[in-house]
């Protein structure tokens, strides 16, 4: 066997190895999820009652975050204000920090809520420092709640959210421990796109399977950076909002959890939100979530080692903050698995061996699309007809994984990159978790991501996999051939989307306010002028 294919058999193994033990603690919460729905039979724990009496209920303060965000700030605004909770007792800040002219719509939106009784502050910030854990610190030094909400720019909370997930924080006989409430994420535009639904795959089972798992194991889980409600005292306890990395809901998870505070995962309360539609878009977006998570994990597992907490829940803090180095062992498996399926000349038992992998690898992804079907498809059809995409998930995970890849690595050599927001249009879709629509504004310029060098090394790595494809059925490896098609075919879909904006996953459905400036003087008369022209 030449030297490169034996080394690329080591490698190849390896990388294989590790996932494999990444897979099976997967396997181990999709087991105590499984187990916590048939003891509880709910997807919540009980919830204490909150008090009829309204001067009695704590003061909730809804912050928004909002950088450059024109086509979906009124619509949040205005879901932040139809909240049921008294009047009194519920402020709302508008956390901007706009550059273009978002800041004009907002003054206007929040002096039109005001204007109805709303008690909603315009925050502008001209600076930006620390990204959203800055304005969301910012506004934690101004906030009057008790309890804080926060909600991203593309989220549509039902009324009834703080009615439904408030009791556990300060209801008859609360535990005064418990930090936050995490409430479950739905997808306005599920149906978009294959794109859409493949994502909407993931964070279902994510909601379903980690967050649920952990929670009923005792583990830590985190703050999901929206639609989760914190105990203000809980946060400051912890030392407030960091911005030294890129995934400031992870890192103030763990520094509250190691502080002793408890979380509790609300399931049954759905918070929907819009999925990017765009390839570029979602890739920014998984971009800063994979090397946010590595950034946590190395600014806090030697704090984690260190706790005074039993050996498996440090176990599991081990891999759920090490949760995206599997990306880096995809990205090394693919360029051995270049060599190896294309090349052969492997251990006899290789042929068998890919065939478990991929036996299990369908196994693990299944029982975890599964498990969290149980919660969003309300049919045994629609549950196979997610199973049936699980080739397109596997094909999607290929074609990330120099983009994730390379997250880690960046993470790893403590590489540090802005906070890069992920666009939205402010569309939904009759498939959604809602079934609710909304029209984009055609008034309303859309927002983009600008391509990136990697393309390049991604581009390659399609033809690097494609040729691979053609040198193994070359030499009649059925297995092989079928792997790396799959690879191939998901890195050159995942390439050419992100090349060419316009190239199309396939679909698969039919007055003033008061304003406080940080960082600068507001510029009121030109804001007014520009909120007329976005209002005509």
């Amino acid at each position: 066997m030449p030297t490169l294919t034996a080394a690329a058999w080591v490698v190849y193994l390896a990388a294989l190895a590790l996932l494999g033990v990444y897979g099976a603690h997967r396997l181990t919460l999709v087991i105590r999820a499984l187990r916590a729905a048939r003891r509880a039979g709910a997807a919540s724990p009980a919830r204490p009652e909150l008090s009829d009496d309204d001067a009695a209920l704590p003061v909730v303060t809804v912050q928004l975050p909002l950088y450059n965000e024109r086509t979906v700030a009124a619509r949040v605004i205005a879901a932040a204000a139809a909240l049921e909770w008294p009047r009194d007792r519920l402020e709302i800040q508008v956390l901007d920090d706009s550059t273009d002219d978002t800041e004009a719509l907002c003054a206007v939106e929040v002096a039109r809520w005001r204007a109805a009784g709303v008690d909603v502050v315009h925050l502008h910030r001209r600076d930006r420092v620390g990204w959203k854990a800055g304005a969301l610190e910012a506004g934690r030094q101004v906030a009057r709640g008790e309890l804080v909400l926060v909600l991203d720019a593309d989220f549509v909370p039902p009324p009834d959210f703080l009615r439904r997930t408030a009791g556990y924080l300060a209801g008859a006989g609360a535990d005064p421990r418990t930090a936050l409430v995490q409430a479950r994420w739905g997808h306005l535009n599920r149906g978009r796109s294959l794109l859409t639904r493949l994502q909407a795959m993931l964070l279902d089972g994510h909601f379903a399977v980690e967050q649920a798992g952990r929670a009923a194991a005792g583990a830590c889980f985190n703050f999901n950076g929206t639609a989760g409600l914190w105990r203000a005292s809980a946060i400051a306890d912890a030392g407030g909002w960091h911005h030294d990395t890129l995934t400031e809901d992870l890192d103030l998870s763990y520094r509250a959890a190691l502080r002793g505070w408890r979380f509790v995962y609300a399931g049954d309360v759905v918070a929907p939100a819009e999925l990017p539609a765009d390839t570029r878009a979602f890739k920014a977006q998984q971009h800063r979530w994979a090397k946010g998570s590595v950034e946590c994990a190395t600014k806090l597992l030697p704090a984690v080692v260190r706790a005074r907490w039993p050996w498996w829940k440090k176990l599991e803090a081990c891999f759920h903050l090490t949760h995206n180095l599997p990306y880096l062992l995809t990205l090394v498996l693919l360029l051995a698995a270049g060599v190896t399926h294309s090349q052969g000349g492997g251990p006899t038992w290789a042929p068998a061996l890919h065939a478990v992998t991929a036996a299990v690898t369908l196994l693990v992804l299944g029982s975890f699309v599964m498990v969290s079907g149980t919660e969003v498809s309300p049919t045994w059809g629609e549950r196979l007809r997610t199973l049936a995409r699980l080739p397109a998930l596997v094909a999607l995970t290929a074609g990330m994984a120099v983009s994730q890849g390379k997250a880690v690595l960046e993470a790893l050599a403590g590489i540090r990159t802005p906070f890069v927001r992920t666009p939205k249009d402010g569309l939904a879709d009759g498939e959604g978790d809602q079934g609710v629509t909304h029209l984009p504004r055609s008034d309303l310029p859309r927002y983009t991501v600008s391509p990136t060098w990697t393309r390049w090394l991604e581009l390659a790595m399609a033809a690097y996999l494609a040729t691979g494809t053609v040198l193994a059925a070359a030499r009649g490896a059925a297995v092989e051939t079928a792997m790396l098609a799959l690879f191939a075919g998901g890195s050159t879909a995942v390439v050419l989307a992100a090349l060419h904006p316009a190239t199309k996953w396939p679909s698969s459905a039919p007055r003033s306010a008061p304003q406080r400036s940080w960082g600068g003087v507001a510029e009121r008369q030109r804001g007014k002028k520009r909120a007329r022209q976005v209002r005509t």
